[in-house]
């Protein structure tokens, strides 16, 4: 049992904190900025619609609108109801399969720093998750310093 605790006391053990690093790291902010540039044109076309939606709407409650005409408006406001709710399901899926990709792009690059880390200062175990952590060996701040060095 004493060697079991003597082997223990000589590992060299260290912490990353994934979320921390998804959000503050240099390549995580450059993936986010590039999504947001990537969809911007989608998400001001939803805007557009949704501003449509709301003029039509208006129009439909002006008093003195003929029952034709309302009921023209009623099946316009409808297909622009459905238009907007596809595309917004689309852009929301096209956006979440691209921040996947990114994700993964990142998290590669995070694997590596870490194993840069891992063999340059000689640790045993480095844990990417835990239910408790002793702050000492968090190498979090480390990993981030290699990422925007590259």
């Amino acid at each position: 049992m004493l060697s079991a605790s003597a082997w223990a006391a000589e590992m060299k053990i260290g912490f990353v904190d994934t979320d921390r690093i998804l959000r503050e790291s240099a390549p995580a902010q450059r993936a986010g900025k590039k999504l947001e540039k990537e969809f911007d044109n989608r998400r001001q076309e939803l805007q557009k619609l949704s501003a449509q939606g709301k003029n039509l709407q208006a129009q439909m409650d002006r008093p003195g609108v003929s029952d034709s005409d309302r009921k023209a408006k009623e099946r316009d406001l409808i297909r622009l109801n459905q238009d907007f709710q596809r595309m917004q399901r689309e852009l929301n899926e096209d956006l979440n399969a691209r921040r996947n990709e990114e994700l993964a792009g990142i998290q590669e690059r995070v694997n590596g720093a870490i194993q840069q880390i891992a063999n340059n200062e000689k640790y045993d175990l480095i844990l990417q998750e835990a239910a408790w952590r002793n702050p000492r060996i968090d190498i979090t701040d480390k990993v981030l310093r290699l990422l925007s060095e590259k």
